[in-house]
């Protein structure tokens, strides 16, 4: 082989050597991205599965409360570090499988047109609620007025449907001065879905005011549990 065919040589084989190394390089760099099974407006009954696996194993130190929160995300993030999965925090089919939790044991999966006992109707009631009284809060803010109308339902005190706590008189500004009929936003429908599905961020409060605004004296002497965004929460 003389010079001039052997440089040639070499040279193809370098570009076969490179071509093939960039082909590895994308096979190796493409990772296949989770899609969430189980999530913060998933069934409560899900969540909780998800954290009492966690919480055995010591992962989890807080409430098996139903809440897909922080605490959680955390716990799940420090699961898959310690198991050699993407630390995402998403609860998708490969995190599921390592908690040993299969299909067949999630009772309904992610609530993505509905709630968990409740008609279509009275979804669209309470994010209208919702929408009208705290479309300018944060989220959180959003499902725990949500959750305050179906805490009055639970209670004793107040009517036991959501469109009797929501229509009693005098109980909602939004109700007296129209707003009520104002059409809610996708944030709205999905802050009532999470509150019908079991979060609730007060913690069983069944009043909640602004302090910049509030003329009762009345409500000022109800018992404070939490303050999120410009309500105040009480019971």
């Amino acid at each position: 082989m003389n010079k001039k065919v052997k440089r040639t040589f070499v040279i193809i084989m370098l570009i076969i050597s490179v071509t093939s190394m960039s082909a590895l390089t994308v096979s190796v760099y493409n990772p296949v991205v989770e899609v969430a099974v189980v999530s913060q407006s998933s069934n409560s009954a899900d969540i909780k599965l998800v954290q009492k696996k966690l919480k055995n194993w010591g992962y989890y130190k807080g409430s098996v409360d139903g809440i897909f929160g922080s605490q959680t995300r955390s716990a799940v993030r420090l699961f898959q570090r310690r198991n050699g999965l993407t630390v995402d925090g998403i609860v998708g089919n490969k995190t599921l499988s390592a908690l040993g939790i299969t299909s067949s044991m999630l009772s309904s999966g992610t609530s993505s047109s509905g709630a968990s006992g409740y008609s279509s109707s009275d979804v669209n009631l309470l994010a209208k609620l919702i929408y009208a009284e705290a479309r300018g809060e944060p989220y959180q803010g959003q499902v725990a007025v949500g959750a305050v109308v179906l805490n009055r339902v639970k209670s004793s005190s107040f009517p036991n449907t959501i469109s009797g706590v929501i229509y009693q008189p005098y109980a909602f500004t939004c109700v007296n001065d129209g707003q009520i009929n104002l059409s809610p936003n996708s944030t709205a429908l999905k802050a009532a879905k999470d509150a019908m599905n079991g979060w609730d961020p007060t913690s069983g409060c069944i009043y909640y005011y602004n302090p910049k605004i509030a003329t009762s004296k009345w409500i000022y002497s109800r018992p404070v549990v939490t303050t999120i965004g410009n309500h105040v929460f009480a019971l």
